[in-house]
């Protein structure tokens, strides 16, 4: 009788490179899948997949060389544990990419064998990755708003104006939807440019185009974006942009010191969250007064002052002071109305304000804020530097002209 063997995995991207993985294991013996349920990814992953598992599921019984698959039950990196519990496998198969001492000792504990493939490709044929893949997907920038942002709105710089102050990122890291990092506009760019932004315009002036065309006369609801969110990616390195009672800024102005892009690189980071939950608000119970917004004014002037000058005290202080200011005009940033909360996880209930008060207090943490309008999606964090990112935080490459 064949051995029973086992090898786990999202395959979202399907390629080359896994059906040479399972013609591989399946030498060992009939050959079982377990694959990643769209939850797991979502909440391992922090995106979306491509395809629904029902799709993965379909193509991955479809290749020859598999015996069954299954839909994983469980979460996280050990979300097959149930599955292997029901099929009771000899083996265990891995990539020397996915092996893990969690797994081995897992195996060890149930009786099961564990096997260690390298990752060879088929003769003839390129070596393939999903990683890899995943860095031909289109280059369009997103950006992260760093202090005073709201008051790209008519409606708050009418109480005084102000400046907001944005940085453009390279897409380096997966960039999740309703996370405040500006997809909307992100998705409204790739309909012109599907792979990258055009390099021989006027930095400027493609963001006007991109804030006219996101906000045409006829968009569903009337709801008109802040410009901060097109000229933040569209305009490259360190950008400040003067509102006053109008969409479009008065001044922009623009910082691509070498020295200073590279300085905050070395303390800016980012640390998934979850996206927005569908159903809240974040303007409800809005506080929009002048003394609030000249606070969120002032905490923005604080902030471009210190950056110049590569005062961390000073910019730690500011960008919370900014975040702070942000959060008494609009307190459903962090507490929005009508979210319907998850259950509690492992004593943790996923909330913005469980998630401030995990980092807030890690060593070399000395400010946060969310980027967007809040809600979820990411903390960004101010540290003393580099060496003291937490454990799963996105370091951050701050794009240059001409990239």
């Amino acid at each position: 009788m064949a051995k029973k063997v086992f090898v786990s995995g999202c395959y979202d991207l399907l390629h080359s490179g896994h059906v040479e993985f399972f013609r591989q294991a399946a030498q060992f013996g009939d050959l079982y899948v377990g694959i990643g349920s769209d939850a797991t990814i979502l909440e391992y992953k922090h995106h979306k997949p491509v395809y629904s598992e029902q799709e993965r599921l379909f193509m991955v019984k479809s290749i020859r060389y598999v015996k069954d698959a299954f839909i994983n039950a469980g979460s996280g990196v050990m979300d097959f544990v149930p599955t292997v519990e029901a099929l009771k496998p000899d083996l265990l198969v891995v990539n020397e990419d996915g092996g893990r001492e969690e797994k081995r000792r897992f195996c060890e504990e149930h009786g099961i064998g564990y096997v260690v493939l390298k990752r060879v490709p088929q003769d003839g044929l390129q070596a393939r990755s999903s990683t890899d893949l995943k860095k031909t997907d289109p280059q369009i920038p997103t950006r992260l708003d760093l202090a005073g942002t709201w008051i790209d709105q008519p409606y708050v710089s009418c109480h005084a104006p102000g400046w907001a102050i944005t940085i453009s990122l390279e897409p380096t890291f997966e960039i999740r939807e309703r996370c405040g990092l500006s997809t909307s506009t992100r998705n409204v760019i790739k309909k012109i440019w599907p792979f990258q932004l055009p390099l021989n315009m006027d930095p400027e002036m493609l963001a006007r185009l991109v804030f006219c065309f996101e906000n045409h006369p006829e968009r569903e609801g009337g709801h008109i974006s802040g410009a901060q969110d097109a000229i933040g990616i569209c305009m490259p390195g360190l950008c400040r942009h003067y509102y006053d009672n109008h969409f479009w800024p008065e001044r922009i102005e623009s910082c691509c010191d070498e020295e200073i892009l590279s300085w905050l690189e070395g303390h800016l980071c980012m640390i998934p969250m979850f996206p927005r939950r569908p159903g809240c608000s974040v303007v409800e119970g809005s506080n929009i007064t002048r003394e609030n917004v000249i606070a969120l004014a002032d905490a923005a002037n604080a902030c471009w002052n210190a950056i110049m000058a590569r005062d961390l005290k000073a910019f730690a202080s500011a960008y919370k002071a900014s975040f702070d200011a942000q959060t008494t005009l609009f307190p459903g940033m962090i507490h929005p109305s009508g979210e319907q909360l998850p259950e509690v996880d492992d004593g943790f209930l996923p909330t913005v304000e469980a998630y401030i008060k995990k980092y807030s207090v890690m060593p070399g943490v000395l400010a946060w804020k969310m980027p967007g309008a809040g809600g979820g999606g990411y903390l960004a964090l101010v540290c003393e530097s580099s060496d003291s990112f937490p454990e799963g935080a996105i370091p951050l490459v701050i794009r240059r002209p001409g990239m």
